[in-house]
């Protein structure tokens, strides 16, 4: 057990008003801590925001020695294996030992799963058998992953058994409207509402831009700079992102290029842009955090994102918060966020000459990139995190009240 940035009882004052005050939540993850990503930065705030309220909460996921950031809440681990040809993930292998001593000890009031790994299914029968109320969030579109390793074939099966795991959940909660509705199309439960995100205002903002980071950097003032904000692996479209930074080149649109992010497949994304003094020649800054991040993303001129995994896209309200134009794939999340045409634009996935198109409309005008930059600010400032939160909140009390 790692009792890390808080305990799992609260302090705040107001709690006792709260409808998780007292409530014991079991929630489990595939990926807390150890790595970074947009899911578990959300769940590590929920767990904060719960612990405020005068929840328990005890987590319940693989660790590693030294993780990506330090957990918030009570962390018991599981045990788990590297997974193979992605060693910085974890497998995790069953609810068992001290995990499952541990969770009956606690005998939680709800179970919440965000992963539809092996330890989450059996966390979803543990609690059917004792006849508590599961809540499932979804974070990513697993479902599309098979196509970026050339297997697109099994699309049908990932669906299949995502659908199996997500019907015996009680309800499900996504990051966004059309997250929500791909759930309910794909049948994978009656029962889906809206858990959105939010974004640190005093991280992400225009004024964090800095012209001379900039320049330390080798980028000119007046180069407009397209970014790219993600894990580098292969699902968030790096191939797209590449073939049409090529389109741009061809067509003689000046641009530059800044990647923020590290992943296993930087070598491949670095093999495939220019570097150097050459058009379009990209900087690779690695991964930034906290005033570093909203310094770098303040610092591009447009975001690039062309992934169509993500359930809501929190990198594209990161940018949007910083006052830029975002131009993405029409897909999940960023159609719950980006309006096309007034802050930003919205792109079939996969058309390069498309999206291409929508680059160049900002890289020689920058007046419309900074009108939609704006338009895309307002927008951000809609979302503040304990509102975005107690969605969460009101789910837990309302399934338990059901029993």
């Amino acid at each position: 057990m790692l009792d890390a940035a808080h305990t799992d009882t609260a302090t705040d004052a107001g709690a006792g008003t709260s409808p998780v005050a007292g409530m014991r939540i079991a929630l489990f993850s595939g990926n807390y801590n150890y790595v970074r990503d947009g899911a578990n930065q959300a769940l590590n705030r929920l767990v904060g925001y719960l612990l405020r309220q005068g929840a328990r909460v005890r987590i319940y996921s693989p660790v590693v020695e030294n993780p990506a950031f330090e957990a918030t809440g009570t962390l018991v681990p599981v045990p788990s294996v590297p997974i193979p040809g992605r060693a910085e993930y974890r497998f995790p292998l069953a609810l068992a030992g001290e995990a499952k001593a541990d969770l009956e000890a606690f005998d939680p009031d709800i179970v919440h799963v965000a992963s539809p790994d092996v330890v989450g299914h059996r966390a979803v029968t543990w609690a059917r058998k004792r006849g508590k109320p599961v809540l499932a969030s979804v974070h990513t579109r697993f479902e599309t992953y098979p196509r970026y390793y050339g297997m697109a074939f099994m699309e049908p099966v990932v669906e299949a058994g995502l659908r199996r795991f997500y019907q015996r959940c009680n309800a499900l909660v996504a990051p966004s409207e059309s997250m929500v509705r791909v759930l309910r199309d794909q049948g994978m439960n009656d029962d889906v509402s809206l858990w959105t995100r939010g974004v640190d205002r005093t991280i992400f903002h225009p004024d964090k831009r800095d012209m001379a980071w900039r320049r330390s950097l080798g980028i000119a003032d007046n180069a407009m700079v397209v970014g790219f904000l993600g894990r580098l692996v292969m699902e968030k479209g790096l191939d797209i992102f590449a073939a049409t930074m090529k389109a741009l080149r061809d067509r003689g649109v000046a641009h530059q290029v800044l990647v923020i992010g590290e992943g296993p497949a930087r070598g491949w994304f670095e093999d495939s842009l220019p570097r150097g003094e050459a058009d379009g020649a990209a900087v690779f800054v690695g991964h930034q955090s906290g005033a570093d991040l909203g310094r770098a993303v303040a610092s591009m001129d447009m975001l690039f994102n062309p992934s169509v995994t993500e359930t809501f896209g929190n990198v594209t309200l990161e940018v949007m918060a910083c006052g830029l134009p975002v131009v993405a794939a029409a897909a999940t999340g960023s159609e719950s966020l980006v309006a096309d045409g007034k802050s930003g634009r919205l792109v079939p996935p996969a058309d390069v000459e498309a999206f291409a198109d929508a680059l160049a409309a900002y890289l020689t005008d920058p007046a419309l990139a900074r009108a939609h930059g704006a338009a895309g600010e307002a927008r951000a400032a809609e979302f503040g995190w304990d509102r975005i939160n107690s969605a969460v909140a009101r789910a837990y009390a309302r399934l338990v009240k059901r029993g």
